[in-house]
């Protein structure tokens, strides 16, 4: 799910890009020509020409990026991979790979999956939805994901001077900041219905799934005991410290960035810091961030990432040069050089996570700190149908406002669940 994050970026300005010139792909043939589609506002054009110039090192071919734009943008890869005249590799949002595997249009990287991961553990919210039926599909580019920004000052006021590190240190913190701001319509935590990536990591940190895999097959497994519990908790933090009128409104309208850096909450769960100063940049001194806390002590809830992954064309004449340029794309100095470097986009693996947030910003480092734990949405092409027909977002919402009590509304999902990703 890619739109969601476009301008999810960390931002990382305090970084400087290195060259991009070690660890490059082992040699490929000496010459030749790649196409590859690229999506508009996802890689800077110098974070796409270190990618170009580590392949063109290896190969001593030229490649031609081909920018795309967002708007109907499945339908025009459907049609291009049925092409003979296919472009070689295609970026493509990561919970969308498994549309275009199931079909055959996508190359089969299984038997190259330890060469592009290079020693690398790749989040899992990235490589899982490329992993369709054992084999992978895709590689990672890159990912974005959400962290709680809150205003240092509002919390201080109320007494809590440093961030929480559990569950029960953040419902602390708000419970206090609820008594410090009492109005019926101020958020401590402001936390709309419908926001069901935020949402899921209460389902994921208590142990449930939004489905699972048996002899093929996928089923709806929100009804097992651990993601009903999850689901209760969700429920009970969201009508706690979130106003009521946020029970059953997306992230976008009305906008939570603009809310909170109205003073209309005292934290948000979101995809960056820029979201805020967009809107009022005199906060930048007054803001926290911090991975959300798990129920565990000394764990974060699971995320759900966005980003994109890098798919070969099945019917490219290019193989080769393709699997050199994904080799490119994910190797390590290039991500970390370039996508986190330059572009501020978090990279694919654990390691190099680990290896960039001494040096980022303290505002951009939670971020990264949260991705090192995700959770793949199912790897079915039924899952589009999901995304793309808002149910999921009904589904929370009718929890969060009482429309429905949690077991039936469970019950109702997991049956449209089972029923859209069964489709082929």
């Amino acid at each position: 799910m890619r739109r969601s994050i476009l301008a999810a970026a960390l931002a990382v300005a305090a970084m400087t890009a290195a060259a991009c010139g070690t660890d490059t792909p082992a040699p490929a043939a000496r010459g030749g020509a790649l196409t590859v589609w690229l999506m508009n506002g996802d890689l800077s054009d110098k974070a796409a020409a270190a990618i170009d110039t580590a392949f063109e090192k290896a190969t001593g071919a030229k490649v031609t990026v081909q920018i795309q734009e967002w708007d109907n943008i499945n339908t025009k890869i459907s049609t291009a991979l049925a092409q003979d005249n296919t472009p070689d590799v295609i970026e493509i949002g990561n919970t969308d790979v498994p549309l275009f595997a199931a079909n055959g249009a996508l190359t089969d990287l299984n038997p190259h999956r330890d060469e592009l991961a290079a020693g690398q553990s790749w989040l899992p919210g990235l490589a899982g939805p490329a992993t369709v039926d054992g084999h992978l599909y895709a590689a990672p580019l890159f990912a974005g994901n959400r962290a709680v920004i809150y205003d240092k000052q509002v919390w201080a006021d109320a007494g809590v001077t440093a961030p929480p590190e559990t569950l029960a240190e953040l419902t602390a913190a708000l419970d206090k900041i609820k008594a410090k701001h009492p109005a019926p319509d101020y958020s401590a935590f402001h936390f709309p219905g419908r926001y069901w990536f935020g949402a899921l990591q209460f389902v994921w940190d208590a142990g449930g799934q939004l489905a699972t895999q048996r002899d093929g097959k996928w089923a709806g497994a929100l009804e097992s005991p651990e993601a009903l519990k999850g689901l209760q908790a969700w429920k009970d933090f969201q009508n706690a410290y979130s106003a009521p009128a946020s029970r059953n409104v997306d992230t976008k309208a009305p906008d939570q960035a603009a809310i909170f850096s109205s003073g209309g909450a005292a934290a948000i769960l979101d995809t960056s810091v820029n979201t805020v100063l967009k809107n009022k940049p005199e906060l930048k001194d007054r803001l926290g961030t911090f991975p959300f806390p798990s129920a565990t002590p000394g764990k974060t809830q699971p995320v759900f990432l966005g980003g994109s992954d890098l798919a070969v064309a099945a019917k490219s004449r290019n193989q080769d040069l393709a699997l050199t340029y994904l080799k490119a794309a994910t190797d390590p100095a290039v991500q970390r050089d370039a996508i986190a470097g330059i572009d501020g986009w978090t990279p694919i693996s654990t390691e190099l996570i680990d290896r960039i947030t001494p040096a980022l910003p303290p505002l951009n480092a939670a971020f990264a700190t949260a991705a090192k734990t995700s959770v793949a949405t199912p790897a079915a092409p039924g899952w589009a149908t999901i995304e793309s027909d808002k149910s999921i977002n009904t589904f929370f919402a009718d929890i969060a406002t009482g429309r429905r009590p949690i077991a039936d509304a469970a019950r109702e999902f997991d049956a449209h669940l089972t029923e859209a990703l069964a489709a082929r």
